[in-house]
Protein backbone atom coordinates (compact mmCIF):
# COMPACT_ATOMS: atom_id res chain seq x y z
CA UNK A 1 0.00 0.00 0.00
CA UNK A 2 1.21 3.23 -0.30
CA UNK A 3 2.57 5.27 1.84
CA UNK A 4 0.78 8.83 3.79
CA UNK A 5 2.38 11.45 5.25
CA UNK A 6 0.96 11.85 8.95
CA UNK A 7 -2.56 13.69 8.88
CA UNK A 8 -3.07 12.93 5.48
CA UNK A 9 -3.03 11.04 2.02
CA UNK A 10 -0.74 13.60 0.16
CA UNK A 11 2.30 11.49 -1.38
CA UNK A 12 5.91 12.74 -0.82
CA UNK A 13 7.53 13.08 -4.04
CA UNK A 14 11.33 13.69 -4.92
CA UNK A 15 11.33 15.15 -8.48
CA UNK A 16 14.46 15.14 -10.17
CA UNK A 17 15.69 17.84 -13.26
CA UNK A 18 19.44 17.19 -13.93
CA UNK A 19 18.84 20.78 -15.86
CA UNK A 20 15.63 22.74 -14.01
CA UNK A 21 15.86 25.83 -15.20
CA UNK A 22 12.63 26.45 -17.68
CA UNK A 23 15.13 28.44 -20.47
CA UNK A 24 17.27 25.34 -20.66
CA UNK A 25 14.03 23.44 -22.30
CA UNK A 26 10.80 21.84 -21.93
CA UNK A 27 12.05 19.77 -18.97
CA UNK A 28 12.24 22.73 -16.81
CA UNK A 29 9.15 23.87 -17.66
CA UNK A 30 7.93 20.52 -16.60
CA UNK A 31 9.58 20.60 -13.61
CA UNK A 32 8.07 23.83 -12.99
CA UNK A 33 4.43 23.21 -13.12
CA UNK A 34 3.82 19.59 -12.17
CA UNK A 35 5.21 20.03 -9.18
CA UNK A 36 3.04 23.22 -8.52
CA UNK A 37 0.34 21.28 -9.46
CA UNK A 38 1.09 18.20 -7.17
CA UNK A 39 1.27 20.63 -4.40
CA UNK A 40 -2.47 22.26 -5.39
CA UNK A 41 -3.58 18.35 -5.09
CA UNK A 42 -2.56 18.14 -1.50
CA UNK A 43 1.23 16.06 -2.10
CA UNK A 44 4.59 17.00 -1.15
CA UNK A 45 6.96 17.87 -3.57
CA UNK A 46 11.42 18.19 -3.07
CA UNK A 47 12.85 19.35 -6.74
CA UNK A 48 16.14 18.29 -6.50
CA UNK A 49 17.91 19.99 -9.54
CA UNK A 50 21.00 20.57 -10.75
CA UNK A 51 22.35 24.33 -12.26
CA UNK A 52 20.84 26.12 -14.34
CA UNK A 53 18.76 26.37 -11.00
CA UNK A 54 14.91 25.71 -11.40
CA UNK A 55 12.15 28.43 -11.04
CA UNK A 56 9.31 26.90 -8.59
CA UNK A 57 5.95 28.55 -7.24
CA UNK A 58 5.35 28.67 -3.25
CA UNK A 59 4.70 25.90 -1.52
CA UNK A 60 7.60 23.33 -3.55
CA UNK A 61 10.42 23.01 -1.89
CA UNK A 62 13.88 23.12 -4.08
CA UNK A 63 16.73 20.59 -3.17
CA UNK A 64 19.90 21.85 -4.90
CA UNK A 65 22.28 19.40 -6.61
CA UNK A 66 25.84 21.52 -6.75
CA UNK A 67 27.63 20.27 -9.81
CA UNK A 68 30.58 21.61 -11.82
CA UNK A 69 28.20 23.64 -14.12
CA UNK A 70 31.01 23.10 -16.68
CA UNK A 71 28.79 24.59 -19.54
CA UNK A 72 27.35 27.65 -17.71
CA UNK A 73 28.04 31.30 -19.78
CA UNK A 74 29.53 32.74 -20.32
CA UNK A 75 32.30 30.24 -20.01
CA UNK A 76 31.00 26.80 -21.32
CA UNK A 77 33.33 23.82 -21.12
CA UNK A 78 35.54 25.79 -18.41
CA UNK A 79 38.57 24.54 -16.91
CA UNK A 80 37.70 24.57 -13.33
CA UNK A 81 39.81 25.92 -10.34
CA UNK A 82 41.53 22.72 -8.46
CA UNK A 83 39.93 23.81 -4.87
CA UNK A 84 36.17 22.96 -6.80
CA UNK A 85 36.99 19.31 -6.99
CA UNK A 86 35.92 18.21 -3.70
CA UNK A 87 34.45 14.21 -4.96
CA UNK A 88 34.96 11.46 -7.54
CA UNK A 89 31.98 12.60 -8.71
CA UNK A 90 33.35 15.70 -9.37
CA UNK A 91 36.59 14.48 -10.96
CA UNK A 92 34.42 12.11 -13.13
CA UNK A 93 32.04 15.09 -14.54
CA UNK A 94 35.47 16.89 -15.67
CA UNK A 95 36.67 13.38 -17.18
CA UNK A 96 33.90 13.10 -19.12
CA UNK A 97 33.66 16.69 -20.77
CA UNK A 98 37.69 16.44 -21.72
CA UNK A 99 36.94 13.07 -23.93
CA UNK A 100 33.95 15.09 -25.14
CA UNK A 101 30.89 13.79 -23.78
CA UNK A 102 28.06 15.13 -21.70
CA UNK A 103 28.32 14.10 -18.29
CA UNK A 104 25.36 15.81 -16.29
CA UNK A 105 22.53 12.90 -16.66
CA UNK A 106 25.26 10.92 -15.20
CA UNK A 107 26.85 12.42 -12.37
CA UNK A 108 23.68 14.40 -11.73
CA UNK A 109 21.61 11.03 -10.92
CA UNK A 110 25.20 10.07 -8.83
CA UNK A 111 24.49 12.88 -6.60
CA UNK A 112 21.30 12.67 -6.12
CA UNK A 113 21.18 9.53 -4.81
CA UNK A 114 24.00 10.67 -2.23
CA UNK A 115 21.74 13.23 -0.91
CA UNK A 116 19.22 10.83 -0.85
CA UNK A 117 20.73 8.15 1.08
CA UNK A 118 19.37 9.10 4.72
CA UNK A 119 15.78 10.37 3.68
CA UNK A 120 13.90 6.73 2.84
CA UNK A 121 11.94 7.89 5.79
CA UNK A 122 11.08 11.27 4.64
CA UNK A 123 10.13 10.62 1.01
CA UNK A 124 7.48 8.42 -0.29
CA UNK A 125 9.39 7.60 -4.29
CA UNK A 126 11.30 9.22 -6.56
CA UNK A 127 10.29 10.73 -10.18
CA UNK A 128 13.17 11.08 -13.01
CA UNK A 129 12.50 13.97 -15.46
CA UNK A 130 14.12 12.79 -18.72
CA UNK A 131 17.87 12.24 -16.68
CA UNK A 132 18.00 8.37 -16.71
CA UNK A 133 21.57 8.54 -15.23
CA UNK A 134 22.88 5.42 -13.40
CA UNK A 135 22.33 6.62 -10.14
CA UNK A 136 18.85 5.99 -10.22
CA UNK A 137 19.23 1.81 -10.32
CA UNK A 138 21.36 2.87 -7.30
CA UNK A 139 18.29 4.35 -5.75
CA UNK A 140 16.24 1.46 -6.71
CA UNK A 141 19.16 -0.77 -4.72
CA UNK A 142 18.62 1.51 -2.01
CA UNK A 143 14.65 0.48 -1.80
CA UNK A 144 13.59 3.59 -3.55
CA UNK A 145 10.25 3.14 -5.46
CA UNK A 146 11.52 4.91 -8.89
CA UNK A 147 9.50 5.91 -11.92
CA UNK A 148 10.37 8.21 -14.86
CA UNK A 149 8.90 10.80 -17.46
CA UNK A 150 10.83 10.30 -20.97
CA UNK A 151 9.72 13.04 -23.33
CA UNK A 152 10.73 11.64 -26.09
CA UNK A 153 14.08 9.06 -26.76
CA UNK A 154 17.11 11.86 -27.21
CA UNK A 155 17.95 9.01 -29.90
CA UNK A 156 16.46 10.95 -31.72
CA UNK A 157 18.36 14.21 -31.99
CA UNK A 158 21.42 12.63 -32.03
CA UNK A 159 20.47 10.97 -35.81
CA UNK A 160 19.20 14.30 -36.71
CA UNK A 161 22.01 15.85 -35.61
CA UNK A 162 24.44 13.30 -37.28
CA UNK A 163 22.66 13.48 -40.17
CA UNK A 164 23.09 17.00 -40.67
CA UNK A 165 26.52 17.29 -39.77
CA UNK A 166 28.80 18.83 -42.66
CA UNK A 167 31.62 16.90 -41.69
CA UNK A 168 33.04 13.82 -40.46
CA UNK A 169 34.72 15.11 -37.69
CA UNK A 170 31.48 16.81 -36.72
CA UNK A 171 29.65 13.61 -36.97
CA UNK A 172 32.52 11.51 -34.91
CA UNK A 173 32.26 14.21 -32.17
CA UNK A 174 28.48 14.51 -31.96
CA UNK A 175 28.54 10.08 -31.56
CA UNK A 176 30.42 11.09 -28.34
CA UNK A 177 28.68 13.94 -26.88
CA UNK A 178 25.70 11.74 -27.34
CA UNK A 179 27.57 8.75 -25.74
CA UNK A 180 25.16 8.85 -22.58
CA UNK A 181 22.09 7.62 -24.41
CA UNK A 182 23.66 4.04 -24.21
CA UNK A 183 23.40 4.46 -20.01
CA UNK A 184 19.99 5.69 -20.88
CA UNK A 185 18.78 3.04 -22.84
CA UNK A 186 20.14 0.32 -20.36
CA UNK A 187 18.70 2.25 -17.47
CA UNK A 188 15.06 2.24 -19.17
CA UNK A 189 14.54 -0.75 -19.94
CA UNK A 190 14.96 -1.54 -16.07
CA UNK A 191 12.51 0.99 -14.28
CA UNK A 192 9.44 -0.97 -13.55
CA UNK A 193 7.11 2.33 -14.98
CA UNK A 194 7.93 5.56 -17.54
CA UNK A 195 5.74 8.10 -18.08
CA UNK A 196 5.61 9.75 -21.47
CA UNK A 197 3.50 12.91 -23.40
CA UNK A 198 2.49 11.60 -26.42
CA UNK A 199 1.31 7.94 -28.01
CA UNK A 200 4.19 8.99 -30.97
CA UNK A 201 6.84 8.95 -28.05
CA UNK A 202 5.20 5.33 -26.71
CA UNK A 203 6.06 3.79 -29.90
CA UNK A 204 9.30 5.47 -30.65
CA UNK A 205 10.70 4.83 -27.20
CA UNK A 206 9.62 0.83 -27.63
CA UNK A 207 11.29 1.01 -31.00
CA UNK A 208 14.10 3.13 -30.32
CA UNK A 209 15.07 2.39 -26.68
CA UNK A 210 13.57 -1.47 -26.33
CA UNK A 211 10.76 -0.13 -23.51
CA UNK A 212 8.07 -3.34 -23.28
CA UNK A 213 4.71 -1.08 -24.18
CA UNK A 214 3.53 -2.59 -20.93
CA UNK A 215 5.70 -0.25 -19.21
CA UNK A 216 4.95 2.53 -20.72
CA UNK A 217 2.02 5.04 -20.22
CA UNK A 218 0.98 8.32 -21.63
CA UNK A 219 -0.09 11.59 -19.52
CA UNK A 220 0.20 14.46 -21.88
CA UNK A 221 2.03 17.58 -20.68
CA UNK A 222 -0.16 21.04 -20.03
CA UNK A 223 0.01 24.47 -20.34
CA UNK A 224 -0.64 27.24 -17.76
CA UNK A 225 -3.75 28.54 -19.63
CA UNK A 226 -4.31 31.39 -16.95
CA UNK A 227 -1.30 33.03 -17.79
CA UNK A 228 -1.02 31.81 -21.74
CA UNK A 229 -4.36 33.35 -22.48
CA UNK A 230 -5.68 36.01 -25.57
CA UNK A 231 -4.45 39.35 -25.23
CA UNK A 232 -6.91 41.09 -27.04
CA UNK A 233 -5.35 44.83 -26.14
CA UNK A 234 -2.33 43.53 -27.60
CA UNK A 235 -2.87 44.37 -31.73
CA UNK A 236 -0.63 41.88 -33.91
CA UNK A 237 2.21 43.46 -36.13
CA UNK A 238 1.37 42.29 -39.30
CA UNK A 239 3.35 40.14 -41.18
CA UNK A 240 4.95 38.75 -38.02
CA UNK A 241 5.97 35.01 -37.57
CA UNK A 242 6.92 33.86 -34.15
CA UNK A 243 8.88 30.17 -33.68
CA UNK A 244 10.40 29.03 -30.39
CA UNK A 245 13.67 27.19 -30.36
CA UNK A 246 15.23 25.81 -26.98
CA UNK A 247 18.44 24.76 -28.68
CA UNK A 248 19.97 25.71 -32.04
CA UNK A 249 19.83 22.32 -33.50
CA UNK A 250 18.26 20.73 -36.99
CA UNK A 251 15.63 18.80 -34.92
CA UNK A 252 14.40 22.67 -34.63
CA UNK A 253 14.03 22.90 -38.33
CA UNK A 254 14.47 26.47 -38.10
CA UNK A 255 16.41 26.57 -41.62
CA UNK A 256 13.46 25.00 -43.60
CA UNK A 257 11.76 27.99 -41.73
CA UNK A 258 14.09 30.55 -43.08
CA UNK A 259 13.77 29.14 -46.35
CA UNK A 260 10.14 29.65 -46.08
CA UNK A 261 9.99 32.93 -44.57
CA UNK A 262 12.08 33.70 -47.69
CA UNK A 263 9.66 32.38 -49.86
CA UNK A 264 6.85 33.78 -47.81
CA UNK A 265 8.35 37.87 -48.24
CA UNK A 266 8.79 37.42 -52.27
CA UNK A 267 4.56 38.12 -52.48
CA UNK A 268 4.31 40.22 -48.93
CA UNK A 269 6.04 41.69 -45.98
CA UNK A 270 7.42 39.06 -43.81
CA UNK A 271 9.46 39.38 -40.41
CA UNK A 272 10.31 36.55 -37.99
CA UNK A 273 10.66 36.45 -34.48
CA UNK A 274 12.90 33.81 -32.74
CA UNK A 275 12.86 32.97 -29.12
CA UNK A 276 15.91 31.21 -28.59
CA UNK A 277 20.02 32.22 -29.36
CA UNK A 278 21.52 30.88 -32.77
CA UNK A 279 24.97 29.19 -32.20
CA UNK A 280 27.72 30.81 -33.32
CA UNK A 281 29.21 29.73 -36.84
CA UNK A 282 25.65 27.35 -37.15
CA UNK A 283 23.98 26.65 -40.43
CA UNK A 284 20.83 28.90 -38.93
CA UNK A 285 23.13 32.32 -39.43
CA UNK A 286 24.46 30.96 -42.69
CA UNK A 287 21.16 30.07 -43.82
CA UNK A 288 20.39 34.32 -42.32
CA UNK A 289 23.38 35.45 -44.51
CA UNK A 290 22.98 33.12 -47.71
CA UNK A 291 18.99 34.64 -47.67
CA UNK A 292 19.62 37.95 -46.77
CA UNK A 293 17.07 37.69 -43.83
CA UNK A 294 19.21 39.84 -41.69
CA UNK A 295 16.60 42.45 -41.22
CA UNK A 296 13.45 40.24 -41.41
CA UNK A 297 14.97 38.10 -38.70
CA UNK A 298 15.13 39.15 -34.41
CA UNK A 299 16.76 36.67 -31.80
CA UNK A 300 15.37 37.32 -28.16
CA UNK A 301 16.40 34.79 -25.19
CA UNK A 302 15.67 35.27 -21.93
CA UNK A 303 12.25 36.25 -21.87
CA UNK A 304 9.80 36.00 -18.82
CA UNK A 305 6.57 34.39 -19.11
CA UNK A 306 4.85 37.87 -19.14
CA UNK A 307 6.98 38.53 -22.19
CA UNK A 308 6.83 35.76 -23.77
CA UNK A 309 2.44 36.13 -23.99
CA UNK A 310 3.09 39.05 -25.50
CA UNK A 311 5.40 38.17 -28.01
CA UNK A 312 2.91 35.72 -29.09
CA UNK A 313 -0.42 38.16 -29.06
CA UNK A 314 2.14 40.11 -31.26
CA UNK A 315 2.32 37.34 -33.91
CA UNK A 316 0.17 36.76 -36.62
CA UNK A 317 1.02 33.05 -36.72
CA UNK A 318 2.82 30.86 -34.73
CA UNK A 319 5.54 28.32 -36.66
CA UNK A 320 6.39 25.08 -34.99
CA UNK A 321 8.74 24.23 -38.09
CA UNK A 322 10.39 21.20 -35.95
CA UNK A 323 11.69 18.00 -37.43
CA UNK A 324 10.51 16.17 -34.56
CA UNK A 325 8.08 16.87 -31.50
CA UNK A 326 7.59 14.45 -28.26
CA UNK A 327 5.15 16.84 -27.20
CA UNK A 328 5.57 20.59 -28.22
CA UNK A 329 5.28 22.83 -25.10
CA UNK A 330 5.59 25.97 -27.50
CA UNK A 331 2.23 24.69 -29.90
CA UNK A 332 -0.04 24.58 -27.05
CA UNK A 333 1.08 28.40 -25.70
CA UNK A 334 0.81 29.22 -28.92
CA UNK A 335 -2.78 27.72 -28.82
CA UNK A 336 -3.85 28.83 -25.92
CA UNK A 337 -2.87 32.51 -26.39
CA UNK A 338 -5.55 32.01 -29.59
CA UNK A 339 -2.34 32.20 -32.11
CA UNK A 340 -3.46 30.53 -35.45
CA UNK A 341 -0.63 27.54 -35.81
CA UNK A 342 1.50 26.57 -38.80
CA UNK A 343 3.38 22.94 -37.67
CA UNK A 344 4.58 19.82 -39.10
CA UNK A 345 3.32 16.37 -38.71
CA UNK A 346 7.10 15.88 -37.44
CA UNK A 347 6.63 12.93 -34.39
CA UNK A 348 3.81 14.23 -32.00
CA UNK A 349 2.44 17.35 -33.12
CA UNK A 350 -0.55 16.18 -34.91
CA UNK A 351 -1.75 14.77 -31.65
CA UNK A 352 -1.09 18.14 -30.78
CA UNK A 353 -2.32 20.76 -33.01
CA UNK A 354 -4.86 17.86 -34.63
CA UNK A 355 -5.33 16.85 -38.19
CA UNK A 356 -8.52 18.52 -38.88
CA UNK A 357 -7.08 21.56 -40.25
CA UNK A 358 -9.50 23.14 -37.67
CA UNK A 359 -7.15 24.16 -35.00
CA UNK A 360 -3.85 24.04 -36.94
CA UNK A 361 -2.24 23.85 -40.34
CA UNK A 362 -0.01 21.35 -40.86
CA UNK A 363 2.53 20.40 -43.58
CA UNK A 364 5.84 17.45 -44.09
CA UNK A 365 8.86 18.53 -41.89
CA UNK A 366 11.81 19.82 -43.73
CA UNK A 367 9.14 20.83 -46.46
CA UNK A 368 10.15 24.68 -47.05
CA UNK A 369 7.67 24.86 -49.68
CA UNK A 370 4.28 23.65 -47.71
CA UNK A 371 5.73 25.48 -44.68
CA UNK A 372 5.73 28.86 -46.68
CA UNK A 373 2.71 28.19 -48.14
CA UNK A 374 0.42 27.15 -45.05
CA UNK A 375 1.94 30.45 -43.40
CA UNK A 376 0.92 32.65 -46.62
CA UNK A 377 -2.41 31.34 -47.00
CA UNK A 378 -2.69 32.42 -42.76
CA UNK A 379 -1.09 35.74 -43.19
CA UNK A 380 -3.64 36.30 -45.87
CA UNK A 381 -6.69 35.72 -44.43
CA UNK A 382 -7.52 37.15 -41.54
CA UNK A 383 -11.04 35.25 -41.19
CA UNK A 384 -9.07 31.74 -41.03
CA UNK A 385 -6.23 32.94 -38.89
CA UNK A 386 -9.20 33.78 -36.28
CA UNK A 387 -10.84 30.62 -36.36
CA UNK A 388 -7.95 28.66 -36.20
CA UNK A 389 -6.85 30.61 -33.34
CA UNK A 390 -10.03 30.34 -31.14
CA UNK A 391 -10.44 26.81 -31.91
CA UNK A 392 -6.84 25.89 -30.75
CA UNK A 393 -7.46 27.56 -27.42
CA UNK A 394 -11.05 25.43 -26.90
CA UNK A 395 -8.64 22.73 -27.47
CA UNK A 396 -5.84 23.51 -24.88
CA UNK A 397 -8.33 23.75 -22.62
CA UNK A 398 -10.35 20.13 -23.34
CA UNK A 399 -6.83 18.40 -23.21
CA UNK A 400 -4.13 20.16 -21.85
CA UNK A 401 -4.11 21.71 -18.65
CA UNK A 402 -1.00 21.16 -15.81
CA UNK A 403 -3.94 20.23 -13.09
CA UNK A 404 -4.58 17.34 -15.61
CA UNK A 405 -1.52 15.95 -16.30
CA UNK A 406 -0.60 16.13 -12.29
CA UNK A 407 -4.28 14.20 -11.71
CA UNK A 408 -2.71 11.72 -14.43
CA UNK A 409 1.07 11.19 -12.97
CA UNK A 410 -0.98 10.54 -9.28
CA UNK A 411 -2.60 7.91 -10.99
CA UNK A 412 0.73 6.30 -11.77
CA UNK A 413 2.39 6.85 -8.68
CA UNK A 414 -0.14 5.43 -6.74
CA UNK A 415 -0.28 2.19 -9.04
CA UNK A 416 3.55 2.27 -8.98
CA UNK A 417 3.26 2.29 -5.00
CA UNK A 418 0.74 -0.59 -5.24
CA UNK A 419 2.73 -2.68 -7.65
CA UNK A 420 -0.03 -2.43 -10.05
CA UNK A 421 1.34 -2.39 -13.99
CA UNK A 422 0.74 1.33 -16.15
CA UNK A 423 -2.39 -0.29 -17.66
CA UNK A 424 -4.01 -0.62 -14.72
CA UNK A 425 -3.36 2.92 -13.71
CA UNK A 426 -5.70 5.05 -16.89
CA UNK A 427 -3.59 4.60 -18.96
CA UNK A 428 -2.76 8.41 -19.41
CA UNK A 429 -6.76 9.07 -19.42
CA UNK A 430 -7.80 12.51 -18.29
CA UNK A 431 -11.65 13.99 -17.28
CA UNK A 432 -13.51 16.09 -19.68
CA UNK A 433 -16.34 16.90 -17.57
CA UNK A 434 -17.84 13.06 -16.05
CA UNK A 435 -16.58 10.98 -18.90
CA UNK A 436 -12.87 9.77 -19.06
CA UNK A 437 -11.17 10.31 -22.29
CA UNK A 438 -8.11 9.21 -24.51
CA UNK A 439 -5.61 12.11 -24.06
CA UNK A 440 -5.63 13.13 -27.72
CA UNK A 441 -9.61 11.85 -28.13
Amino acid sequence: MWARRPGGEGLRIALLAYRGNPHSGGQGVYARYLSRELVGLGHHVEVLAGPPYPVLDPGVRFVPVPSLDLYRQPDPFRVPRLSEFRSPVDALEFAIMCTAGFPEPLTFSLRARRLLAHRRQDLDLVHDNQGLGRGLLGMMADGWPVLATVHHPITVDRDLDVAHAASWRRRLTLRRWYGFIGMQVKVARRLPRIITVSESSRRDITSHMGVPGSRLAVVPVGVDHQLFRPRPEVRPVAGRIMTTASADVPLKGLVPLLEALAKVRTERHAELVVVGSPRPESRVRQTIERLGLDRAVRFVAGVSDDEMVRLWAEAEVAAVPSLYEGFSLPAVEAMACGRPVVATTGGALPEVVGTDGETGLLVPPGDAGALAQALGRVLDDPVLARRLGAAGRRRVLRRFTWRATAEGTVEHYRALLEGRGPAMAGSGKQRVGNRAVGPYA
